[in-house]
């Protein structure tokens, strides 16, 4: 009940007539706490559709079959009992209890609407299918082939059948390996030129540049996603689905929990990120993410008309922390006692069994014959987390050989060489023209820097690759220099190159360094743990390896120069003593640096927060050019067409909590953006 009081007069009968006295924010306020109390608990926003699309949905409904209408039903998360998760007594892995009714993981393939505007072209009864794995933060050492302590039996067998690509590179964090994966292009040429997506930032993949998907789709191909997008999720159109994948099934953040998906941008914005197609999967909650992800390749290979191409895109999350794997896993590694490593090493057994159970899918539904099977890391390991890139030198985050040179193998039938090694130079950004030429797809953009590849890795013909241009960011540079010495990295640079900037080319042998580049420690891998362990005994003897391990740079150096055919642990800085060189690179980067976009760098916008969305990540701006005042339910507001595909889960005093922090949010931001 609201109570209004009202102030009586008592400048007699002439006097205006009893009126309330309270103001229109007041009217507002109380409208809306009357709306908080009256309305149900859960709240599920349904899109707005035109008269139009009503008829056209009544007519696919009256024509789709059981199978289509038991999916769509489904659409909708509801958490029930049956779903509830259980760690058994009997087994230390995590298992999802599902009614009979309902499917653990489900295939059913939903075009996005920008797919499916798409056109398929004829495409070759030959085209293959095209598998691509990207694994997080797996360092250059980690994998059994290159001598890791690590067992990684399958990736070895594949590689040892395949083509080892042993000169092949990647960029130092993941947001830009995988944006070059997606477009072929630089990232000067697509504006993410400094770091990585953050979760709530307004910033995704440019729309002008046509993604990998979005071509073989046009081709004729299902292209289908599971794992971590980490390219931007801002606007509907920016997710998995609106960038040319049938189904997503993932995370759209950077990091996550690999149990909960609970993920977090600090320590004041944390939400659910696990979502199949545009929905949150709620049911999923409670399973390992690196099962998650292979039970629903396994679902959407059996699926799969073999003679249709195909394009699976798995870029699982292991093994980016935190570092998390069932209990079975860690107890392989108990000798390596309870810290990063040996958590690191079981989430890396548990990548080695996942590709092993997708390859022998393959095989079981006949698809394995006509594919072609891609292994990459995205960056360098962390060190601090586990990894190991002995003996490069640095790591994850890194522009030095341990961030950026990668563990890589092709393993396919289709292999006109097998048992080979690659040394032929490699970046990621070759696969989006090599898998389109696989598939038989005309390359219309001109604006490209990835090459195909696929005759040096499959005949070892030439490559048609002989430099990298790894990054020019030119947001990198020091704040507050002196004037001073801004000059001196002038005339460092030759009057050429600005070497405050930090910039990376590798052109044939040499490799060119400018600006700050952060540590560039070599980290040896941790020594074995003692099995007997014995009072007094005497110190093991020092590697050879000892005294340079720490060595560091002057804190004023901004150029370094290496021949990394010679020397690939980038032991000896040879800027000194090959300034001709160095000029001559330092002129390649400024002809690079002059086709370069803006980089793209907004600020983080507070309405990105998952607790005005219901507690999960999703898009928070409408679409491009569309009208995204929209809002909906207890002060919840989503962009765009994408209202109805979430399921918004609130309490009363939630829902209230969360209006008045998307008031506060809504003056926050006006000071950010105007």
């Amino acid at each position: 009940m609201v109570i209004i009081a009202f102030r009586s007069s008592r400048r007699g009968p002439s006097s205006r007539p009893l009126v309330p006295r309270f103001s229109l924010t007041t009217l507002g306020f109380l409208s809306t706490f009357w709306l908080l109390v009256h309305t149900q608990s859960t709240v599920v926003l349904t899109p707005k559709t035109s008269p139009q699309q009503q008829q056209q949905q009544q007519q696919q409904q009256s024509s789709s079959t059981p199978l289509r209408a038991s999916n769509q039903t489904s659409a909708t998360p509801v958490l029930t009992p049956s779903l509830a998760l259980a760690r058994t007594a009997s087994s230390p892995s995590l298992k999802l209890h599902t009614s009979s009714s309902s499917s653990l993981l489900s295939s059913k393939v939903q075009a996005s609407p920008s797919s499916s505007r798409l056109q398929p072209s004829t495409l070759s009864s030959s085209s293959p299918h095209l598998v691509f794995f990207m694994v997080d933060d797996q360092g250059y050492q980690d994998v059994g082939y290159h001598g890791s302590d690590i067992r990684t039996p399958v990736l070895d067998q594949l590689a040892a059948e395949g083509v080892k690509l042993e000169n092949y590179y990647v960029q130092p964090i993941c947001s830009p390996s995988r944006s070059q994966l997606m477009t072929g292009r630089y990232q000067i040429h697509t504006g993410l030129q400094h770091s990585i997506i953050r979760s709530r930032q307004p910033l995704c993949l440019p729309r002008d540049a046509p993604t990998l998907p979005e071509r073989l789709q046009q081709a004729g191909y299902a292209t289908h996603m599971v794992g971590k997008w980490h390219l931007g999720f801002c606007r509907p159109e920016c997710l998995p689905t609106g960038r040319g994948f049938h189904s997503f099934l993932g995370s759209l953040t950077g990091s996550g929990d690999h149990f909960t998906h609970q993920s977090c941008d600090g320590a004041e914005a944390c939400g659910f990120d696990l979502h199949d197609g545009e929905r949150p999967a709620w049911e999923l909650r409670g399973n390992y993410s690196t099962q998650v992800y292979t039970d629903r390749v396994k679902q959407i290979l059996r699926s799969h008309p073999p003679d249709k191409p195909l394009f699976l895109y798995v870029a699982l999350q292991a093994l980016h922390t935190p570092l998390q794997a069932p209990a079975h896993l860690l107890r392989r590694y108990a000798s390596l006692g309870n810290g990063p490593r040996s958590h690191y090493a079981a989430m890396l057994s548990g990548v080695d069994e996942a590709v092993g159970e997708v390859v022998r899918e393959l095989r079981a539904r006949g698809l394995y014959r006509n594919s072609v099977l891609v292994y990459s890391s995205d960056n360098g390991g962390q060190p601090l987390s586990g990894g190991c890139n002995w003996p490069l030198r640095g790591g994850k985050g890194s522009y030095w050989e341990g961030g950026v040179r990668a563990v890589g193998f092709v393993h396919s039938p289709l292999l006109k060489r097998r048992g080979a090694v690659s040394r032929a130079l490699v970046h990621v950004s070759d696969w989006y023209p090599t898998l389109l030429g696989l598939a038989g797809v005309p390359l219309e953009d001109k604006h490209l820097d990835g090459h195909d590849v696929w005759a040096t890795i499959s005949e070892g013909k030439p490559c048609p690759r002989t430099e990298i241009l790894f990054n020019i960011d030119p947001v990198s540079r020091r704040k507050g220099e002196p004037a001073q010495q801004r000059a001196l990295r002038t005339r460092r640079g030759f009057g050429i190159w600005d070497t405050g900037v930090r910039a990376v080319l590798r052109a044939g042998d040499w490799k060119l360094l400018t600006g700050p580049m952060g540590d560039g420690d070599w980290f040896p891998p941790p020594p074995p743990p003692s099995t007997h362990p014995l009072p007094g005994a005497p110190p093991p003897p020092r590697p050879h390896w000892q005294g340079l391990e720490k060595r560091r740079d002057l804190a004023a150096k901004s150029v370094w120069l290496f021949n990394v055919t010679a020397d690939p642990y980038e032991r000896f800085d040879l800027s000194d003593v090959r300034p001709e060189v160095v000029r001559m690179l330092m002129e390649r980067i400024a002809e690079y640096n002059r086709t370069a976009v803006p980089p793209q760098n907004p600020p983080d916008d507070p309405l990105a927060d998952p607790q005005l969305h219901g507690g999960v990540w999703t898009p928070w701006l409408g679409r491009e050019g569309a009208n995204s005042s929209s809002s909906s339910g207890g002060g919840v507001k989503l962009g765009g067409a994408y209202r109805g595909a979430v399921a918004v889960r609130h309490c009363k005093v939630c829902r209230l909590r969360a209006l008045f922090k998307r008031v506060g949010y809504r003056m926050q931001r006006a000071s950010l953006f105007f």
